[in-house]
């Protein structure tokens, strides 16, 4: 099974925003990533709006609806958002003030569960899939099945950032584990966080894998080689 590629270009936006001006484009950047073997553009509006602001998804639903892939915050201001847009998918992703990054997976208590319920069967009654970027645990793929997940992402941040081959090896499998689990439950599984051309190979073997979302190893690789090789090497590497 081929496995799909989303592109994360978040950080195209972040250098459109250093300066304020209009270019580099998102839009334009969705282009060349879809054109060079990308299924998907994942995009990340943060509550600050340090990106990725909310013109960009008004341009790029409207171009590109059924690829784009908007990583958000679950709370009521980016549910509007998103169904006032209408991305073909939506993944609920904790976030914290001054993070540089997400740094794990949703916490999936009694009380988050029920609230995410809620928040996952009005996105997807809009006609939108909803993915859960969750730690790669039997507990919470579990718990994603209970709240009508389409999708779980599962967190391979601390598998990218291992010290030894031992615990790299050990992550890798609780990945592996929870991808079968994901897969037997009815669940699309995805994988991303900190994946480079160095270590996505192994995730990319996973026979239950269905996509992986990679966004700033490959936006970094483009500074010097280009976008469109950039994504051609990316490509290559997962299949």
């Amino acid at each position: 099974m081929k496995v799909k590629l989303g592109v994360n270009i978040d950080h195209i936006a972040t250098l459109r925003q250093a300066r304020g001006l209009e270019s580099p484009d998102p839009v334009e950047a969705a282009k060349v990533c879809l054109t060079l073997g990308a299924e998907y553009i994942v995009m990340h509006i943060r509550r600050d709006r340090r990106h990725m602001q909310d013109g960009d998804l008004e341009r790029l639903t409207k171009k590109y609806r059924k690829h784009i892939h908007l990583e958000m915050a679950a709370t009521r201001e980016m549910v509007e958002l998103a169904l006032k847009h209408k991305p073909g998918s939506v993944c609920l992703v904790p976030e914290y003030p001054n993070e540089l990054t997400t740094s794990g997976g949703l916490k999936l208590d009694k009380k988050n569960e029920a609230s995410l319920k809620i928040i996952c069967a009005r996105l997807q009654k809009a006609g939108i899939k909803v993915s859960l970027f969750i730690n790669p645990t039997p507990n919470d793929v579990r718990a994603s099945k209970r709240i009508g997940a389409d999708i779980v992402e599962l967190c391979t941040k601390d598998y990218s950032e291992a010290k030894t081959e031992r615990q790299r090896q050990n992550l890798l499998e609780h990945i592996e584990m929870s991808a079968i689990l994901g897969k037997e439950l009815g669940l699309e599984i995805h994988s991303g966080h900190g994946l480079d051309y160095e270590n996505v190979e192994d995730i990319a073997d996973i026979a239950t894998m269905e996509c992986l979302n990679i966004g700033f190893s490959i936006i970094a690789r483009s500074v010097f080689v280009g976008l469109p090789q950039a994504i051609l090497e990316m490509r290559q590497s997962i299949n």
